[in-house]
This record gives C-alpha cells, sequence and structure tokens, in this order.
C-alpha cells in the first residue's frame, strides 16, 4: 500500500484554506467526473479526488492526517504505525465499511470502522500536545521560592485550517528548592485539546541567570569571597551575603587563595539540601599612598617570604 499526498492530489499547498480545498477540489470534479470526463482514468482520479476532499475539507480528520504525513511522502511503502492514532476518541456519525467501497485502502485502513483507527472522519477529541519553555530565574528565587510572569506563544488552527498563535500569559509558581535543568510541569496549561478534549501540559525548565558571585553544581553552590591578607593570614570572623542572606564565615589563620570552606546544608534546599562552599580570595590592598607603601616596605624587609620558591628547597 502507498501512502497518499491528498495535497498534491487537489494541488493545493499545506497552508491552503477551506475555501482553497474546496475550489480545487471543483475544478478537478469538472475535469474528472466520469460522467463527463473523456480522461481514460477519470473513475480512479475521481476517486483520489474524493478521498483528498473528505480528509482536507475536515480539520479533525486534517490534523491527524498532517500529522502522520509529516513522516511519509507521496508514493512510499505504508502500513498505519500501530500507534499512529494513539491519544484520539472518536465519536459522532462517519464512514461505515459500506461506504468505503468507493475509496482506497489508504484511506479505509486510516478512517474505516474496520481499521484500528475506529470511527475517523467522525470526529475525533484529542489531548492538546505538551508545550515547554525555558524559564531563567535567579538563584535566590530557588531559596525562597518565587512568582514569575511569562508569554508563550500558542499555535492553534483557525476557520480556515489555517495555524495561527496567541499569546498565553500565566503567572508561574517557583517552587523553594528547584534545580537548574529541573522541569515543573503545570497540568492543562498546554495547547487545547480538539474537539473537546483535555488540554496538554506546560513544562518550563529551569535555568539561573548568570552571576559572577555564583556557581551551580546540582544544588551545591559555589561562591568566591574576597578577604584581606590580615583576615587570611590571622583568622578572622567575616560576614558575607548569600543567596540564603547574610552568613558568617570563620576565616582560618593562614588561608590561601582558592582555600574552600563547606558551609553544610547551605546550599539549594531540599529533602538532601545542598551545601554552599565558600572560596577565599586574597585581595591586596592597594599601594597607593605613602603610609600603605611603607607598610609594604617593611613587610619586604622583614618577612623572608618568597612564593616562588618551592617547598622542601
Amino acid at each position: 500500500m502507498e501512502f497518499k499526498d491528498y495535497y498534491q492530489v487537489l494541488g493545493v499547498e499545506k497552508t491552503a484554506t477551506a475555501e482553497e480545498v474546496k475550489k480545487a477540489y471543483r475544478k478537478l470534479a469538472r475535469k474528472f467526473h466520469p460522467d463527463i470526463s473523456k480522461e481514460s482514468d477519470a473513475e480512479q482520479h475521481m476517486q483520489e479526488i474524493n478521498e483528498a476532499k473528505a480528509v482536507l475539507s475536515d480539520p479533525e480528520k486534517r490534523l491527524a492526517y498532517d500529522q502522520l504525513a509529516q513522516q511519509y511522502h507521496s508514493g512510499q511503502d505504508f502500513q498505519p504505525p500501530p500507534d499512529w492514532d494513539a491519544g484520539f476518541e472518536y465519536s459522532g456519525h462517519g464512514f461505515e465499511d459500506a461506504d468505503l467501497g468507493e475509496f482506497s485502502d489508504f484511506f479505509a485502513n486510516l478512517f474505516g470502522q474496520g481499521g484500528r483507527q475506529r470511527g475517523a472522519g467522525r470526529g475525533y477529541q484529542m489531548r492538546g500536545e505538551d508545550r515547554h519553555a525555558k524559564v531563567v530565574i535567579d538563584l535566590e528565587d530557588a531559596y525562597h521560592g518565587a512568582t514569575r510572569s511569562i508569554t508563550l506563544l500558542v499555535p492553534q488552527v483557525d476557520a480556515q485550517g489555517r495555524v495561527s498563535s496567541r499569546e498565553h500569559t500565566l503567572n508561574v509558581g517557583i517552587p523553594r528548592g528547584v534545580k537548574a535543568g529541573q522541569h515543573i510541569r503545570l497540568s492543562g496549561q498546554g495547547s487545547p485539546g480538539i474537539g473537546g478534549g483535555p488540554a496538554g501540559d506546560l513544562f518550563l525548565e529551569i535555568h539561573f541567570t548568570p552571576n559572577p558571585r555564583y556557581r551551580v553544581e546540582g544544588r551545591d553552590v559555589y561562591q568566591t569571597v574576597p578577604v584581606t591578607p590580615w583576615e587570611a593570614a590571622l583568622g578572622a570572623s567575616i560576614e558575607t551575603p548569600t543567596p540564603s542572606g547574610m552568613v558568617k564565615v570563620k576565616v582560618p589563620s593562614g588561608s590561601q587563595s582558592g582555600r574552600r570552606l563547606r558551609l553544610k546544608g547551605r546550599g539549594i534546599p531540599g529533602p538532601e539540601p545542598g551545601d554552599l562552599y565558600v572560596e577565599l580570595a586574597v585581595v591586596l590592598p592597594p599601594a597607593d599612598s605613602d603610609k600603605a607603601r611603607e607598610l609594604y616596605e617593611t613587610m619586604a624587609r622583614e618577612l623572608a617570604f618568597d612564593p616562588r620558591q618551592r617547598k622542601g628547597g
């Protein structure tokens, strides 16, 4: 069995309106109707034209056919995939088996009661598409939770069968403890269903706003904190801002740049909260005054220190 391109049969674009489909059908019917046509294969052409009209003039059947047609081209060997109509529920009046004699096996397999897609062409319900969106939040939002307003462009089919879009704006609650890359599911906030079917879901993928102060790995957060040479050398208790607020950090004496201090449980909240790692960066005061230069010169004279000398000689 070969796949049939009904758009090709009628000679219309895939974006054709309902009126354009009707006009193309009428033109071809006048040419190939067996009662008036002199073409030798007029009856076969008329069957294909009728099939194409039956599918493309019905918005619901057309959407289902379009979904299937994305994977096939005209003349390709074809058998309906076992699950091609998964999620569809049909109702209403449609084609009885006795009516299908004038159509091809291709049509009967897709839209006949004897096929798996029972009652197709009678109208159906289909669950709406799931939608996906990237949401960029501040790291602090993951610590405290937040509400964000987002606007999505949602596809919809207009009265002519053309795909258009509309804006879908909604306020989204960002739960406390959300991680980068995590998806938040908003039930029923995806694309509308077809034929009264349920709407799809909206999945929001969380990303954090780039921040030079923080680096995030899973639930662990890494933060660079500047300290003075005397705080690093002598030890100190300092205060520093973190995503969860101000915290006190004890700097051990003899610390160097790059030393990492672990604050357990201060990472992104969760059933197993992450940790906050404070990475020390020793910052030297500038020698931009006589007093500052004098202090540096005193250190140079009195401290036997060569940072380029290897330990152990």
